[in-house]
Formats: structure tokens, C-alpha cells, sequence
């Protein structure tokens, strides 16, 4: 038996001879087993399972941590979800099992060329590829390593099962500003920007070293499946790498980049002009003084201004309306057309006649135009037509007090305005928070804070820079003190 195929069972002598015999030398016992049954020719170096009954891979006779995390993970159940599942079919296989699939291998192997029960479930090997090669030279620099990049055509890696309209999560993806048709291409190599822009970078700055075949080539590679995604352990829902439940801007998936400058950069020299960037965690979350700039005697004795958005009941926060997932059937005979994922990440997409989300997202802001489906997710909304008033509303609201913000600003003199200088005045302040305002999806994440910045900002630049009151503040300032003080928090 070749050494490469197997493994030394090392055993001391029973304890109870020793004592009947007063016995003082340790006697050793050898035995081996098998490591590996050496793969067929057709299977292309890929091994499979050691013990299929205990899930026990090749790979795991010696990566005994991967293995132990793997096994939580839906992909150690692929085989069995897929037979108890009245709607499969054999061409369904290729996906729940050990094959060319996932890997940079082209030809067909495992699974799909031998039919092998060794191949079950979604293996080490689906990913890394084959490991023949290491297991018999177990050298580092022939270790088998996977790809985290899912390509342009979100064809490779992931995305070579994780697609198709029962599941397009890699076509959705890519279509998404995470993905390979992102708009922020150019960001992913700039200094200070691409540890949230760039899949590589982001990894390391979140102090997660794992080994990849891109891995220091200095590609440009977005933010994949494998970012967010841990393949290997499943401690948080849908194998996150963290949660998106926890309110908390260093804990939360999410908010891990979406929480940029939501802060004024004070005190520095060529700053002050720079206006908020990515603010939406700390925004939601509502915490006074982690997102805009707090006015001079700002008016809310209140620790957090936030609502339902931000609150406990949306339990999934962000994600809640960001991914939001639904299936699309056929009105007449109720067979599936289409599942949306939720991984172009729009809360409220434009569709379709069928309710499909369209590649052009450049539709009216209407019910009948887009799916407010997800806004019904944390039960905030008692339908689609009270989420688009609701947001209506709100958007109409802050505009308005951007506007009056704005018309002040205008007023005062430029010196109050340098980027040059290190001293940061009311009027930079209040430019922050009405650039905060300005942003979309202030309306939406956070609009209660929103206008008590937007307010308390026209009252200091008012009294600061002695301008007139503008229309209509004071009464709705009243007012929304009034309802602040009633709110729990």
C-alpha cells in the first residue's frame, strides 16, 4: 500500500494491562487505512469523499477546520435537498454535485464522468478544483486554490450554478454596482477607495486571510460572491461573512462600507468641502452625532432619532429591502417564470408586465411601474400604494428643507466657505447635512433625523449669520420637536 493512499494509526497498550502486570514499557500499535481510493481515469484528478455516510472529504482527512465548517453549510446537504425535491431531474445534478462546475477544470469530471456516489454534494473540489495532485505531494505551492472573481459574463466560478431563472444570482449580481458592470471600476485601485470597491481589498480590511487564486496579481475584481459569502461556514444566515441583522456599523454586513464620511472631516485642511459619502448605516441607525454635522445647541434631547426602517422590527435592516427576493409565476396556470434574488440589490425595481425587474431602470416613480414588495418585508407598510405615499411624502418633505437650506447658504459670504483653511464654520456644517439631505435615499433610510438636521442647521445658520427666517420653519420646527419628544428610544 503506497504511502500516499493512507494514513498511520498510532495506539498505546491498554491501561488495565499495565496495572495487572506491573508492567513499565509502552507497547505501539500500527495499523493504516486507506486515505483515498485512487479516482478513475475520467474523473480528472477529483476525489470526492474518504466516507460519504459521515461526509468525511479527502480534503478533510487533513483540513480538519475546513472540513468541521463546511459540513454546517447548505452545500454539504446539496445532494439530499436535491432528492427531496419533487421537481428534480437529472440535469439538475451537475450542481449538487463534484464535476467541472465552479473550478477552472473544462472537461467534464467527477460526477458528471463516472457517476459516483463519492461525488455527492458540493465537495472542497467544487471550488478549489482537483485535488489528486496535492493529496499525493501535499506541497503548498501545489495546493489547489479557487477563484473569487465570477468574470464579466458572471459565467465562472459561482456563478456557473448559482444562475439560471430559477436562481440568477450571478446574472443579477453583475447587473448590480457590486458587479462586473459596475460603475465604480476606476475605484477599485485608488488608495482610500478600493477596500470597499475592490473584492481583494475589502477582504483585507476586514482582516479576512484566505487564499485565492487573484490573490496579489493586482486584478480589478468587484464585490463577488466570495466577499460577502463565506464558502466555508455557515455562522450567519445565508453563509454571510457577517450579519446583516446587527445594528452595529462595524458588525453589520452592509454598513461594513455604507457608513463613508457620514460625518463632517473637522479640522482638516482641503476636507470641509467634501460632502457626505455613503452615509446610509449610520443614517439608519439614527445615533446623533454618527452621521451629518450637529448644529450649536441642537434642539433634540434625544440620544437616537430614527424610524421603523432602522428599528427592531426590521430585524434584516438594510437587507430587508435591498434583497428582496420573490418568485414570478405565470397568472394563468400559476407555473414558475422567474425567481428575483434581490442581488442587483434595488429596494424598488422597475418591472416588467410579469413583475420582473427590467434591465433599464429608468421607469417613472410609480406603483404600476416598480415592486414595492420589499417594503412590506418588516411589516412597516400595510401595502405597496401606503410605502410609495409614505415615501412620497417624506421625499417631498426633505427637498423642501433642502431647498430653504440652500436659498439661505446662498446668503452668506464665501469666506465662510475655504478648503484651504483648518477652521470649519456653521455655514460648512450646514452644507454637510444639505448635501445629506440631498441624497436619494436620505428620505428613505432616515428621514426624521434627516429634517431635524435640515432644521436645526437653517435655525444656526439663521442666527449665526443674522439672516431672515425662512417660510414655514418655525411652526414645522414646533412641530417636529413635538413629535421627537414623544418617540422611544
Amino acid at each position: 500500500m503506497s504511502m500516499s493512499t493512507s494514513i498511520r494509526r498510532w495506539a498505546l497498550a491498554p491501561l488495565s494491562a499495565v496495572v495487572l502486570f506491573g508492567c513499565v514499557d509502552e507497547q505501539i500499535v500500527y495499523r493504516d487505512r486507506d486515505l483515498f481510493e485512487d479516482p478513475l481515469a475520467a474523473a480528472g484528478n477529483f476525489l470526492g469523499y474518504t466516507d460519504e455516510s459521515t461526509k468525511l472529504t479527502v480534503c478533510g482527512n487533513c483540513h480538519v477546520d475546513a472540513q468541521g465548517d463546511w459540513i454546517g453549510t447548505a452545500h454539504a446537504d446539496a445532494w439530499a435537498g436535491l432528492q427531496a425535491n419533487p421537481g428534480s431531474q437529472a440535469f439538475c445534478e451537475g450542481c449538487h454535485t463534484v464535476n467541472e462546475l465552479g473550478n477552472h477544470v473544462s472537461a467534464e469530471a467527477g460526477y458528471n464522468a463516472t457517476g459516483e456516489d463519492r461525488y455527492h454534494d458540493v465537495q472542497c473540489e467544487s471550488c478549489h478544483g482537483p485535488g489528486l495532485t496535492h493529496a499525493t505531494n501535499p506541497l503548498e505551492t501545489n495546493a489547489p486554490l479557487p477563484a473569487i472573481d465570477v468574470g464579466a459574463a458572471a459565467n465562472q466560478g459561482c456563478g456557473e450554478c448559482h444562475s439560471g431563472a430559477h436562481h440568477p444570482f450571478a446574472e443579477e449580481w453583475n447587473m448590480s454596482a457590486h458587479g462586473g458592470a459596475s460603475t465604480h471600476q476606476s475605484y477599485r485601485t485608488r488608495a482610500g477607495c478600493n477596500s470597499c470597491h475592490g473584492g481583494e481589498a475589502a477582504l483585507a480590511a476586514w482582516g479576512i486571510n484566505t487564499e485565492f487564486v487573484e490573490k496579489g496579481q493586482n486584478q480589478q475584481i468587484g464585490i463577488t460572491c466570495a466577499v460577502c459569502h463565506d464558502p466555508h461556514s455557515n455562522d450567519n444566515a445565508g453563509q454571510l461573512r457577517f450579519s446583516v441583522s446587527a445594528p452595529d456599523v462595524d458588525q453589520n454586513l452592509c454598513m461594513k462600507c455604507h457608513q463613508r464620511r457620514s460625518v463632517p472631516d473637522l479640522g482638516t485642511a482641503g476636507t470641509t468641502t467634501s460632502g457626505p459619502h455613503a452615509p446610509q448605516g449610520p443614517l439608519l441607525l439614527g445615533e446623533i452625532g454618527s452621521v451629518g454635522w450637529t448644529p450649536p445647541n441642537f434642539a433634540y434631547n434625544i440620544t437616537q432619532i430614527r424610524g421603523t426602517h432602522g428599528s427592531d422590527t426590521n430585524t434584516r435592516l438594510c437587507a430587508t429591502c435591498h434583497v428582496n427576493s420573490y418568485d414570478v409565476t405565470d397568472t394563468d396556470t400559476g407555473s414558475h417564470l422567474f425567481t428575483v434574488t434581490g442581488h442587483r440589490f434595488l429596494p424598488v425595481p422597475c418591472v416588467d408586465a410579469s413583475n420582473v425587474p427590467t434591465d433599464d431602470q429608468s421607469c417613472g416613480q410609480t406603483v404600476a411601474e416598480r415592486n414595492f414588495g420589499s417594503c412590506l418585508g418588516s411589516g412597516c407598510h400595510s401595502d405597496e400604494t401606503a410605502a410609495f405615499s409614505a415615501l412620497t411624502v417624506a421625499e417631498a418633505r426633505i427637498a423642501n428643507r433642502v431647498t430653504q437650506l440652500n436659498n439661505l447658504l446662498a446668503q452668506v459670504p464665501s469666506s465662510q466657505f475655504s478648503s484651504t483653511d483648518t477652521l470649519f464654520t456653521v455655514a460648512e456644517g450646514a452644507r454637510f447635512n444639505a448635501q445629506l439631505g440631498a441624497i436619494e435615499s436620505s428620505a428613505v433610510h432616515n428621514p426624521f433625523l434627516t429634517e431635524a438636521l435640515l432644521l436645526a442647521s437653517i435655525s444656526a445658520v439663521q442666527t449665526t449669520y443674522s439672516l431672515p427666517t425662512a417660510v414655514g420653519v418655525s411652526s414645522a420646527d414646533e412641530r417636529l420637536q413635538a413629535l421627537v419628544s414623544t418617540w422611544g428610544h
